[in-house]
């Protein structure tokens, strides 16, 4: 048996998974993975503070909770994002 194929998001960002070493999220249609290592802000972020993300001007992730605001770009192309919190 087959579940029905799923209905189109209303969010223009989603949190799709929280794990203790990374968030998953997805916008505009792709999927991208945050590890704390990377984004060492969400370490040690409770799961309301992750989930509170908004998308802005089509282009902007901002967590207001955490004070984070990552440009959707970065996630896209790291390559060009060389420079990583320490």
């Amino acid at each position: 048996m087959r579940s029905k194929t799923r209905g189109k998001s209303i969010s223009a960002v989603e949190i799709v998974n929280i794990s203790g070493y990374a968030i998953w999220l997805h916008a505009q249609g792709k999927e991208y993975i945050l590890p704390y290592e990377d984004y060492p802000w969400f370490k040690d972020a409770t799961v309301g503070q992750i989930r509170r993300v908004r998308f802005l001007r089509g282009h902007h992730l901002h967590w207001p909770d955490l004070d984070v605001d990552l440009e959707l770009e970065s996630l896209k192309y790291p390559q060009k994002y060389p420079l990583i919190y320490k």
